[in-house]
């Protein structure tokens, strides 16, 4: 009896473990941003996640979509989670961050549970005067876009300047800024390299100081976390371990130049 007993107590009070292939609904940008991902499922985002479910048990389901409708599935339970998000206070109602304590007077994400890390940079047409010195906007005529629902958003309206969200795609706001209908565009680092060596590099030019630079995370919606608090950690930590790895780590250097 006394050994029926014990392994009783050892099954109920081992920490959760996913089931066998359980599955875990990811949705993410449909957009391609390389080296991080690209529609087809490859890029150094999807192989992390590859490794974190090998490290986890788990099966990822991948859902492509408009970033806006992303964070409202998000926010709304209808996936279980979103990967490359970067973290701000009023997205905290969308989901669960590594390391976010609700209710603290100033919270952060872990970043050590990070995916990746990447910038926001200032693109403006060719010969233009508009200039960022890294804390203020100068000779500015106009309005600065961003793609709708990204967080460089909230850094232009803290600036004070004219903005225009009213595009989803990178090359959308190459089109207006060649048009003549926008000063500058803020624009993720990556998506910039990708646009300068399209048609658009000889009548747009990259200004050399970032806006600003920040790091990208898995998000789980609250219903998952609450569900699954101890998987939601686990998931985070391996997004860590694997992160760090060697493997990753050298594929990361080869295609970015640099491991954050």
């Amino acid at each position: 009896m006394r050994r029926v007993l014990l392994l009783l107590l050892a099954v109920c009070c081992a920490p959760a473990q996913a089931a066998p292939g359980e599955r875990v609904t990811l949705c993410f940008e449909r957009q391609e941003v390389r080296p991080w991902r690209t529609l087809n499922f490859d890029g150094l985002n999807f192989e992390l996640l590859a490794d974190v479910a090998r490290r986890t048990g788990v099966s990822f389901d991948y859902q492509s979509m408009p970033w806006k409708r992303c964070l409202e599935q998000l926010k709304a339970n209808q996936v279980d989670g979103a990967f490359s998000v970067s973290f701000k206070r009023d997205r905290m109602v969308l989901g669960a961050y590594p390391g976010v304590v609700a209710g603290v007077d100033n919270p952060h994400a872990d970043t050590s549970k990070r995916m990746h890390m990447d910038s926001y940079v200032l693109v403006r047409p060719r010969g233009s005067r508009l200039d960022w010195d890294g804390k203020k906007f100068h000779n500015l005529d106009g309005r600065i876009g961003f793609q709708l629902g990204y967080s460089v958003g909230d850094f232009l309206r803290a600036h004070g300047v004219a903005i225009d969200e009213g595009s989803q795609r990178a090359d959308e706001l190459a089109q207006k800024l060649v048009a003549g209908r926008l000063a500058g565009a803020a624009l993720g680092g990556r998506t910039t390299a990708q646009l300068m060596r399209s048609s658009y590099a000889d009548r747009l030019e990259v200004l050399p100081v970032p806006l600003l630079e920040q790091a990208y995370y898995l998000v789980l919606s609250h219903a998952f976390a609450a569900r699954n608090p101890q998987l939601a950690a686990r998931l985070w930590d391996a997004v860590e371990h694997a992160r760090i790895s060697p493997a990753y780590r050298k594929h990361e250097i080869q295609a970015v130049g640099r491991a954050p």
